[in-house]
């Protein structure tokens, strides 16, 4: 089997596709290239509109699916292309889809998760093996299937020196916790930049607010503040998982009241990291290393390390990987761990009962 794998990435906040080629030996990987390939802004509000709950006809969804199925492999021909590799050299390719509709399971209620994008069409046109619809088994073993990240995570960053808080944020912000015994937790916090996104969309007509320079001049709204903590997801306990469907521009507005638009997004920036450091403060560390799109909001850390004084705020890029590629590496090495039959779920993290391999094979031509 060839050591080379592709992951592609679209995540809660549907602005574009991350791609990623890396090679995979015994105990590490080696990225060896990536590329981003954005949404028109016409897709992005599709995807969100879905997303966030507005109604679509079946026809709409179905054309949505093939439309996104040869984003994603126009994305990995490009990437293919552009390191010369043929596709019989990768051994798969791994493709979390575009998730629109998240609804964990409860003592109620069966969960679903739902991610689009037609992996039919990137296995036909890449001719390369692909692996797709990577939650739905967790869930069907009683867990969340989601966040699916923290296995990777405990593969590429645990350390038996260090006790270690890997955070992504990007649409949503989760946490993976790796003492150094090799155990490994983890779960969903909350809003990461989506709100913050969504807010800029509305009154800057900007994807997103670039450094945190807006949020950086607003006042912060303490009020607000206590109301969007106040949610009953980010006082729940773990395993949990969320998404657009919980967080997103209409909860937020069934909340304001006069603010100013830029105290507003002071306040969302502000609800991101103190959601954060009120998950890392009983932890026994002081390394928190940042993923995601959040990563490059220099407001949003310079808050956490005002939040987190006792702790070391980086980057992922300090332990190896760039903080804009670890997600989708995350699903090269979930499509590693599918076609060599290995677990990619963490029990421990989406509450499901046993281990489980993840993930439905769509075969290369």
């Amino acid at each position: 089997m060839s050591d080379y794998f592709l992951g592609l990435m679209s995540g809660t906040s549907a602005d574009g596709i991350d791609a990623v080629l890396v090679q995979f030996d015994s105990n590490r990987c080696h990225l060896v290239g990536s590329s981003s390939q954005p949404f028109s802004a016409s897709l992005q509000r599709q995807i969100h509109a879905l997303a966030d709950g507005q109604s679509c006809t079946l026809e709409q969804l179905a054309e949505l699916d093939l439309t996104l199925g040869h984003a994603f492999a126009e994305a990995a021909l490009a990437l293919v292309s552009q390191h010369q590799i043929a596709p019989e050299q990768i051994a798969a390719i791994g493709c979390h889809g575009q998730t629109v509709r998240h609804r964990p399971t409860t003592d109620a209620t069966q969960g679903f998760s739902i991610q689009i994008g037609d992996a039919n069409i990137i296995a036909e046109r890449t001719g390369i093996t692909t692996v797709a619809d990577f939650r739905r088994r967790d869930i069907a073993a009683g867990g969340h299937g989601a966040p699916l990240a923290p296995g990777f995570h405990a593969w590429a960053f645990g350390s038996a020196t260090e006790s270690r808080a890997v955070i992504n944020i990007g649409g949503m912000s989760n946490i993976t916790w790796l003492p150094t015994d090799g155990t490994a937790t983890g779960y969903d916090l909350g809003p990461g930049n989506v709100l913050m996104d969504a807010w800029c969309i509305k009154h800057l007509q900007q994807a997103y607010d670039s450094d945190g320079q807006w949020a950086a001049g607003g006042d912060l709204e303490p009020a607000l503040l206590e109301k969007l903590i106040a949610h009953p997801f980010i006082q729940a306990t773990p395993p949990k998982s969320t998404g657009r469907e919980t967080f997103n521009l209409h909860w937020l507005q069934s909340l304001l009241q006069n603010e100013t638009p830029q105290n507003v997004q002071r306040t969302l920036c502000e609800f991101t990291a103190q959601v954060i450091a009120q998950s890392c403060a009983p932890l026994a560390g002081n390394a928190a290393y940042i993923c995601g799109g959040g990563a490059q909001n220099r407001f949003l850390m310079q808050r956490l390390a005002a939040l987190l004084p006792q702790w070391r705020i980086e980057s992922t890029e300090t332990i190896g990987v760039h903080p804009q590629w670890v997600e989708a590496m995350a699903f090269a090495w979930l499509a590693r761990q599918r076609v060599t039959h290995q677990p990619g779920n963490l029990c421990s993290v989406t509450g499901a009962s046993h281990p489980v391999v993840l993930g439905a094979i769509f075969p290369a031509r």
